[in-house]
Parts: structure tokens; sequence; C-alpha cells
């Protein structure tokens, strides 16, 4: 037996702790959008948060997310109605071909402008990079990525000095 936090829900699930993430997400807690590729961690088609950082599920036991917070494509958005400014700049750019690497592309995208609010192209390269398109989308990754910090910049709340 392992509790995960998952999407903001505790899940108590009967599996092995040194099963794979990415299986223990898909197969015993029932959310399919984080995508299995390669298993060796090479493509980031399995990509999800752990504590809001981008982590390959496909190589990682369960163990490891035991007492944190693990976040998939599904509660990418933290439970609001509207789209991640991420997804929404996805759909806007018409980025996704195929779409099978999308969800990895989406988290580790929503990753880098939590830590990177204005990610340069450099930045984008970095933080994208290992994460396979076989579609060969990347010039609308990175339009989408820059649409999706622009929107954020735009929402986050002003802060007044009132001092």
């Amino acid at each position: 037996m392992i509790t995960l936090s998952i999407n903001g829900e505790p899940r108590t699930l009967d599996v092995d702790p040194s099963t794979p993430l990415l299986w223990v997400i898909r197969d015993y807690a029932g959310l399919t959008g984080t995508k299995f590729g390669c298993g060796i961690a090479q493509c980031g088609a399995c990509t999800i948060h752990i504590d809001d950082k981008p982590v390959r599920s496909c190589v990682t036991p369960a163990s490891v997310a035991e007492g944190r917070q693990v976040t998939t494509i599904e509660g990418v958005n933290g439970g609001k109605e509207e789209l991640h400014p991420v997804q929404q700049a996805w759909i806007d750019e018409q980025v996704p071909q195929c779409g099978y690497c999308q969800s990895g592309q989406i988290m580790a995208a929503a990753a880098l402008l939590e830590r990177v609010p204005s990610p340069t192209d450099a930045d984008i390269d970095a933080a994208m990079s290992g994460i396979v398109c076989r579609c060969g989308t990347y010039p609308r990754i990175r339009k989408g990525i820059k649409r999706a910090a622009a929107a954020m910049a735009q929402t986050e709340p002003v802060e007044t000095d009132n001092g």
C-alpha cells in the first residue's frame, strides 16, 4: 500500500512502492493523460510534476512521491474550470500535431514558467530539451510558451507599494 496526493486528492493504492509512478498514475489512479513513450526517461512524454518540479514518471518509483504533491496533466490547471495558460496557448498556437508528447511538453512548459516567468529562447531550449516531439512542432512549442508567458504576465496580481 502506498498513499499519494495526486492533483490534490489523497489516494491510497494497493501497489508495490517500487512500481514506476507512470503506471501507478495510469493503471491504479486511472489518469491516462500521462503517456508512456520510451520507458527510459529519454523522450519526456511521461513528464509530471512532483512538488512543482518536472519529473520523468516512467523511471520514478512511486515511493519517491509519497508525502509529496504529484501533479499530472489532468491537474495542471490547479482544479480550476479554465485551462492552464500553457494549455490555452497550445490550442491558440495549434501546437500539437499527433499530440502524443504534448502532456509532457505542457508539464515541462508549465514548470518552466513557474520558475522563469519571461523565458528567453535559451531558457526554453534548456527546459524543453530531451522532450521529443516526433512531429517536429518545436517552433510552435516555443511560440506557445511565449504566448503563455505573456498571458500569465497579464493575469498576475499587481503589487502596490503603499509605504
